[in-house]
């Protein structure tokens, strides 16, 4: 009888140990809270703006399943599944979206990526500070500049009497405007893009490079290790983690990259190089008011955003354990 007693009370207590853990993750919960309460503060209109411009308006996307009218409203408007993928995979212009976007995406990435790191690890060799200063200032400054003045800058710079073309036609070139000629227009994007990030691109490899004990050099030196090998064994391994991240990063917007200078760039004359998904939805969307379509389409591109991202960030884990989740 003793030990059923005891037995008993052991059950007794562990329920009410039970009963008081939701009271306990409460308080430790509102304790968290009251000790970084300054930094939720701060946090707070980055927290309500996704809420409200990126998490809400997820409700409007069902219109991709409906045969949208805006007389009828979103619940009004008749269910149709999935007759605009269906129309969209079936239609001329779904490979030519996709081919452009994967490829102007994938040559961005492919030489616009290194390009920041090249810089930054430049930037990081040269010992006089003021010239330092100057090569980041003109990097740097592009990033400032409004795409739409970029556009027009590219725009004026390769028409047919644009600089360019009086360098072309200095040395006896034939003139002709680029932005008409479809096997220009990656290229001219690409290069554009670079000029415009690399400088801002290279901030945060060079703060991952500050961030590198300077006695892991002195070691290798001491090893009798060169520029080539300190840069293989201490530098490499130092910014990996950053690459990787931001590599991931890049990766998931693969497919939702650059739709404002597509915008301003591109003619009827270009479109089998340079109409991309983005550009397809906006003028399908806003110019011929198809939302449902246009609304199809926007979610088969951030359904593969999605997986691109997801599957970089488990490769990456498995391979190098770093992740962003």
């Amino acid at each position: 009888m003793t030990g059923e007693a005891n037995q008993l009370a052991q059950i007794k207590t562990e329920a009410a140990m039970l009963n008081l853990k939701p009271q306990g993750r409460l308080q430790k919960l509102w304790r968290e809270i009251k000790k970084g309460k300054y930094l939720l503060i701060m946090a707070a209109p980055v927290i309500a703006y996704y809420i409200i411009f990126h998490y809400i308006p997820m409700y409007g996307v069902i219109i991709a399943f409906k045969s949208f009218s805006p007389t009828k409203g979103i619940w009004g408007s008749p269910f149709v599944g999935f007759r605009h993928f269906a129309n969209f995979f079936g239609s001329y212009y779904a490979f030519r979206v996709i081919r452009n976007t994967i490829l102007i995406n994938f040559y961005h990435l492919l030489f616009g990526f290194p390009a920041p790191i090249i810089l930054a690890l430049l930037l990081n060799e040269l010992r006089s500070k003021m010239f330092k200063k100057a090569v980041q200032t003109i990097t740097y400054l592009p990033h400032f500049i409004s795409a739409i003045v970029i556009c027009g800058i590219v725009a004026n710079f390769t028409s047919s009497t644009g600089l360019i073309n009086d360098v072309i036609a200095a040395f006896g070139g034939q003139r002709e405007s680029f932005l008409l000629k479809p096997e220009y227009f990656r290229t001219i994007y690409v290069s554009t893009g670079i000029w415009q990030g690399v400088g801002w691109g290279s901030i945060i490899y060079l703060a991952a490079l500050s961030g590198i004990d300077p006695t892991l050099y002195e070691a290798t030196a001491i090893d009798g290790a060169g520029k080539w090998r300190q840069f293989i064994h201490v530098t490499l391994p130092g910014i990996a983690p950053t690459i990787v991240i931001l590599l991931i990063l890049n990766i998931g917007k693969i497919m939702s990259e650059g739709f404002e200078k597509v915008i301003l760039l591109y003619n009827q004359n270009i479109y089998e190089t340079a109409d991309i998904i983005s550009s397809f939805v906006y003028r399908r969307g806003l110019i011929e008011s198809d939302y449902s379509f246009s609304a199809a389409v926007g979610l088969f591109n951030s359904v593969v955003n999605l997986i691109l991202i997801s599957t970089a960030n488990a490769v990456s884990r498995r391979v190098n354990e770093t992740s962003l989740w």
